[in-house]
């Protein structure tokens, strides 16, 4: 399986989109009334939803775009810190006319989509966080974060970036070769290298402590939510995840067996009807009470 044969048949573009003068690499197919966008982890890119995209774009326009900082997309000479995240999604989705959208988050992508959702609702139809970030500061994790992704993006060694790939993967078949290549070209672009600090901010304990997703914060989020996690998520307990839902009112939470920290990926045979299910009804439930 490979990412082409997952967009076979599909009519899709990729294309480059500037939102506020950031040249961002955007994935985009689908039509319909109602769009979803997906949202990648710290120093991924949008290859992280091939397997979703096509059965998403059935009955929505999907936007599956490389964040600020990662992958193709610009990346401006600054810390990497959740509000310059939120700014650089809605100027995203002010440049290609999206007044509100469906967002899905795995980890960064899931905590930057929170935020977005506490501070700016009108702009949120629903929100599904993937193993999303945020919630806490585990030094462990956090250092083995920054570790494996320095050792791979500084050394020229294919293995080291396999290596960071497995870490996300239950069964290490989910990282195939070719998504392994693919992120291994974008660690090795000077740029990437040269702007690795930035990208790595919030490994940094007091950085943060300042970007958390606080229970208080969590709490104002009004829009329709889904928590999906992992059981052997390497990033972040089952408990991480039951408390990220029980803070956000009314959100569901759905655990997957024999799940990494991508669920969207590793379970997508699971994850991508449980996602159409939970938008359908976020639809109707907005149509209910407009």
């Amino acid at each position: 399986m490979t990412i082409w044969t997952e967009l076979a048949g599909l009519d899709f573009c990729v294309k480059t989109v500037d939102a506020a003068g950031v040249p961002t690499r955007s994935l985009q197919a689908g039509s319909g009334d109602e769009a979803v966008i997906f949202l990648h982890g710290t120093s991924g890119h949008l290859e992280a939803f091939a397997r979703n995209i096509a059965s998403h774009a059935e009955r929505y326009e999907c936007h599956a775009i490389d964040m600020l900082g990662h992958g193709y997309t610009g990346k401006p000479d600054y810390p990497y810190e959740i509000p310059r995240y939120v700014e650089h999604l809605v100027a995203y989705m002010d440049a290609v006319g999206l007044s509100r959208a469906h967002l899905v988050g795995e980890s960064l992508g899931g905590w930057v989509a929170a935020h977005l959702a506490s501070e700016q609702p009108e702009r949120v139809l629903s929100l599904q966080l993937l193993a999303a970030g945020g919630t806490v500061a585990n030094p462990e994790v956090m250092e083995r974060i920054k570790t494996s992704t320095m050792r791979a993006v500084t050394t020229d060694d294919i293995g080291l970036t396999r290596s960071r790939m497995h870490l996300l993967m239950h069964d290490p078949a989910n990282a195939t070769e070719e998504l392994v290549n693919v992120r291994h070209r974008i660690y090795h672009r000077q740029e990437f290298v040269d702007n690795i600090h930035n990208l790595l901010t919030l490994q940094e304990m007091e950085t943060r402590q300042r970007n958390l997703l606080r229970p208080e914060r969590l709490a104002s989020i009004t829009a329709p939510t889904l928590v999906v996690w992992g059981h052997e998520n390497p990033f972040g307990d089952v408990p991480e995840a039951r408390k990220m839902a029980a803070d956000i009112p009314g959100a569901r939470l759905e655990l997957f067996e024999e799940c990494g920290h991508w669920p969207q990926h590793e379970q997508a045979a699971l994850y991508n009807p449980l996602s159409l299910d939970f938008l359908a009804e976020a639809s109707a439930a907005a149509k209910t009470t407009a």
